[in-house]
């Protein structure tokens, strides 16, 4: 439908306002409308007007409602009700009485009372769209604008939900949240609000300004340079599709209910623990561990003593070789011995690889190019503060860039990704070996290699299960970060990328990353240490008014603010804190392993609100066999093949 200086694009009837805060509506406060997606005068509005149940709604023209003359209708002493928060079903976050019903004037702004419940908004203030939870009777969908506030929440009695998002998505970027299918975020097409959000959080070093414009045009060689694998967090939104897809929103759930989620309702904890750490593990209580043969005695007691207070700094050194799985608990000194011999050898066999290709050929090997190139530079502005790195012509440097090269050989699938270079230094400056600093980094590295994969499922799982620990701790703290946008915790994401790496002071990285890797007091404690944090600064956070902006801004600002005894002991009260909790939910049991993984099934479609359930492991590497390779194969380095499917690991 067109007019003078407007044209219709969009429009839906059936699509009603709930004006009572009650669950379960009465027809009194019901509101009939039409939503409709208008271009006038260079802009795009969504425009809600409301319309008799029995009317033609297709009669009705467009008029933007006057907003200085909006309430003129309603009385002064009209009082309004707050239905405050309502997790399940909360419609609007203000509403009045349900007013007489009166005959709205077709082709003109409807009259008092339904007509003060018009409104229109230019697509470009849209800050959020959050989509019903699955279970109502209809879907609906609630507004919030750049400005905080939240619009009417619009109720498709007839279905529609997803071909308005189709719509507005020509219009906009709506990037699914990553762990809340409900949730997408607005951004306009040239992309400067999420390149400003990742300046924010200051996942790289270099200028991110126009990391996101570069990935939108290029996204196979932004992500190898600079942008990485670590930024496709939102790849799934982003990338661009191939001529003749159906739309550029990803698919969002079906209006039909959504099986599969565990409702967390509020969960009575205890009182919160005292816990007092120890002293850390000296050499001389080492020894007393040691057996006759040099095998370790007591190993279950002796972790517990690393967890509860790391180790002296002149121990490290033997002791993170068991911690990473380069030295077996169980061996004696002469396997260790033999292992290492062993483990020798082979790392320099791979190392051969790479330091054979001439410079002929590594220019027809773009792939063995672009990750020296990228190594190089990152390996170039890695802790170069600490004494060990600084300098120009540092071997320290040298020892970093052939070990991550080296790396690449060992792990082809994988390569490298920027990040890798903060996890290995503390090893390297630490161990003072190449060889076994490269066997500890691949301990290391089985266990994070997920947060590097190009999917960012890993990152994606952790963030929700970060945020379904949060919401049992603290669901006030939840709410309120919710209420700022923050809920979906990106400003975590750093944090759990390269295990706080960023965020200590470089002895305060050792001390927390070998009370992680004793794997007490279970898994993921990782995730109540970034609960810890928050936890600290709840007060700050909630009685500050910050907004989104201030939140990041906060939280950026505690780098090396923060005492690593101070988190790990409200990490370890917090877990005692939920273990004592005897009405856990089950998934949260699973989180902190007190109970075994449910079984994996088949993905659906449809993604849960927490997507908790693991994920198929990532491949592992060849076992290395003792026979010595062939001289042609062993130093071919094969290039990437093409991948035509596009297909996602």
């Amino acid at each position: 439908m067109e007019g003078a200086g407007y044209r219709v694009v969009f429009e839906k009837g059936g699509v009603y306002l709930h004006t009572s805060a009650k669950k379960y509506q009465d027809r009194d406060s019901l509101i009939a409308g039409v939503i409709r997606v208008v271009e006038k005068d260079n802009d795009v509005l969504l425009h809600w007007a409301p319309v008799e149940e029995a009317g033609d709604s297709t009669q009705i023209l467009f008029s933007k409602k006057d907003s200085s003359g909006g309430d003129s209708c309603a009385s002064e002493e009209e009082p309004t009700f707050d239905p405050g928060y309502e997790p399940d079903w909360a419609v609007i976050s203000t509403v009045r009485p349900q007013p007489r019903h009166s005959e709205p004037t077709r082709g003109a702004e409807p009259s008092c009372p339904q007509g003060s419940w018009a409104f229109s908004v230019s697509l470009g203030e849209l800050k959020s769209i959050r989509r019903s939870k699955p279970g109502l009777s209809w879907a609906y969908l609630v507004l919030v604008t750049q400005a905080g506030g939240s619009l009417p929440a619009l109720h498709f009695h007839r279905g529609g939900t997803r071909a308005l998002l189709r719509v507005l998505s020509r219009y906009l970027l709506l990037a699914s949240s990553p762990q809340d299918s409900r949730l997408y975020l607005v951004f306009p097409h040239d992309s400067s609000a999420l390149s400003n959000s990742f300046h924010h959080l200051q996942l790289f070093d270099q200028d991110s300004s126009n990391v996101v414009s570069r990935f939108l045009q290029d996204p196979y060689s932004t992500t190898f340079s600079s942008f990485s694998r670590v930024t496709n967090f939102f790849r799934g939104a982003l990338q661009p599709q191939p001529e003749g897809a159906a739309s550029d929103l990803p698919p969002p759930p079906d209006d039909e209910p959504e099986p599969g989620f565990e409702v967390i309702s509020c969960v009575e904890l205890g009182p919160r623990p005292t816990v007092e750490r120890g002293p850390p593990v000296t050499e001389e209580e080492w020894a007393r561990h040691v057996g006759p043969e040099g095998r370790l005695q007591q190993v279950p007691e002796l972790k517990n003593r690393i967890f509860s207070g790391g180790l002296s700094p002149g121990l490290r050194r033997e002791a993170w070789k068991f911690l990473l799985g380069y030295l077996s608990w169980e061996g004696t000194a002469e396997e260790h011995k033999a292992h290492v011999r062993k483990k020798t050898d082979e790392y320099f066999r791979m190392k051969l690889q790479w330091k054979s290709v001439s410079p002929e050929q590594e220019r027809r090997n773009s792939l063995l190019h672009g990750y020296r190139s990228l190594i190089e530079r990152d390996v170039s502005r890695t802790d170069r503060t600490n004494k060990f790195y600084e300098g120009p012509e540092n071997p320290g440097l040298g020892l970093l860039n052939d070990i991550l090269l080296t790396y690449c050989m060992y792990h082809f699938d994988l390569g490298y990704v920027q990040g890798m270079s903060d996890l290995l230094s503390p090893i390297l400056y630490v161990i003072q070996n190449e060889v076994d600093a490269f066997w500890c980094f691949c301990g290391f590295m089985e266990l994070v290699q997920g947060n590097f994969e190009e999917s960012q499922e890993t990152m994606k799982r952790q963030l929700g299960r970060l945020l379904l620990l949060l919401r049992v701790l603290d669901p006030q703290l939840c709410d309120f970060l919710d209420s700022q946008d923050s809920g979906s915790l990106c400003f975590c994401f750093r944090w759990l990328l390269i295990w706080f790496k960023r965020e200590f002071p470089f002895p305060d990285v050792l001390r927390l990353w070998e009370v992680l890797w004793t794997g007490l007091p279970g898994p993921n404690l990782h995730l109540l240490v970034a609960c810890a944090i928050l936890d600290m600064e709840r007060d700050t956070l909630m009685l500050s008014g910050f907004g989104s902006n201030e939140i990041l801004k906060h939280i950026n600002e505690l780098t090396m603010k923060l005492s690593v005894e101070d988190v790990l002991t409200r990490a370890e009260a917090l877990h005692r804190q939920l273990t004592a909790c005897p009405e856990l939910p089950h998934n949260v049991q699973e989180i902190l392993g007190m109970a075994p993984p449910t079984e994996p099934h088949s993905p659906s479609p449809t993604a849960s609100l927490l997507p908790l359930s693991p994920t198929r492991a990532p491949p592992t590497p060849p076992a290395p066999t003792d026979t010595a390779p062939q001289p042609d194969s062993s130093l071919e380095i094969l290039p990437e093949e093409e991948d035509d499917d596009g297909a996602d690991s």
